[in-house]
């Protein structure tokens, strides 16, 4: 390994060979798993190791550059993402039987349901400002969440990541989706300063990610939805097919918020 595994872990191993990035454990039962999970995100700003829930067997093809998180100029890219949003929102509300096309060089876009008004912005609101500390410590609140997350995942294991910051967890081992993972990075770098954000894990195409300071009203509710909405994630806008306004209710003081891509 080209770093130092804290003691008491379960079997396991580094991938990929011959220069890991990460260690996985062998599948573990709930107790276990609970355990060395929580042991090692206490121990995490000493070992250097961030603790993710994942597949046991899910291995990843190569680390992201980190710089290429780093060149993400985080204001002007989500907010050309919204007008490429409202572009083909308002095409398709112009035109619903023929949709716009889209372009090579963007994620797919999931056309908006009929019954779905979208974001209620008429210009860019910029980033959602922060939201007030709720006096809880990110990495405790994330602990408080995680045990909920394993009673509603099964077939989990532990991994742990060589990574400085939690955001940084899904670029270091090469994590598999069709999310833009350069910008998905920089937004949850984002997310750690202004809500307290964690990530908690990377199972198959979904990611899980705790919230210290959740959105505290439906106002603030809406403005960090929009972010969320240009993540491209699927399951905002298209599975289950949910409308805007319906998503953004369900942020107000959600302690755990969810994203997955095909």
């Amino acid at each position: 390994m080209t770093f130092s595994l804290p003691v008491g872990l379960p079997s396991g191993r580094g991938v990929p060979v011959g220069s890991p990035v990460m260690w996985y454990a062998d599948k573990m039962p709930y107790a276990p798993l609970l355990d060395a999970w929580t042991r090692a995100q206490r121990q995490q700003d000493t070992t250097g190791l961030r603790p993710i829930l994942c597949y046991a067997d899910d291995d990843h093809p190569r680390s992201l550059d980190l710089a290429e998180i780093d060149a993400v100029d985080l204001g002007p890219a989500m907010e050309q993402a919204w007008h490429d949003d409202r572009r083909r929102r308002l095409a398709w509300r112009a035109e619903p039987s023929a949709p716009p096309a889209i372009p090579e060089d963007l994620a797919e876009f999931i056309e908006p349901w009929e019954d779905d008004p979208g974001p209620p912005f008429d210009r860019w609101p910029g980033l959602a400002p922060a939201t007030l500390s709720s006096g809880v410590d990110p990495d405790e609140a994330a602990r408080a969440v995680f045990t909920r997350l394993l009673n509603e995942a099964g077939g989990m294991s532990l991994g742990l990541v060589r990574a400085a910051r939690s955001a940084d967890i899904p670029a270091v081992i090469g994590w598999r989706a069709e999310a833009p993972l350069p910008l998905l990075c920089a937004l949850l770098r984002s997310w750690e300063d202004r809500f307290g954000a964690r990530v908690l894990a990377a199972i198959g195409s979904t990611l899980y990610v705790s919230v210290a300071n959740p959105p505290r009203d439906r106002r603030q509710a809406d403005h960090i939805a929009l972010e969320h909405l240009l993540t491209t994630a699927d399951n905002i806008v298209d599975d289950p097919p949910t409308p805007f306004p319906e998503y953004a209710a369900s942020l107000v003081d959600a302690p755990l918020w969810s994203f997955w891509w095909d």
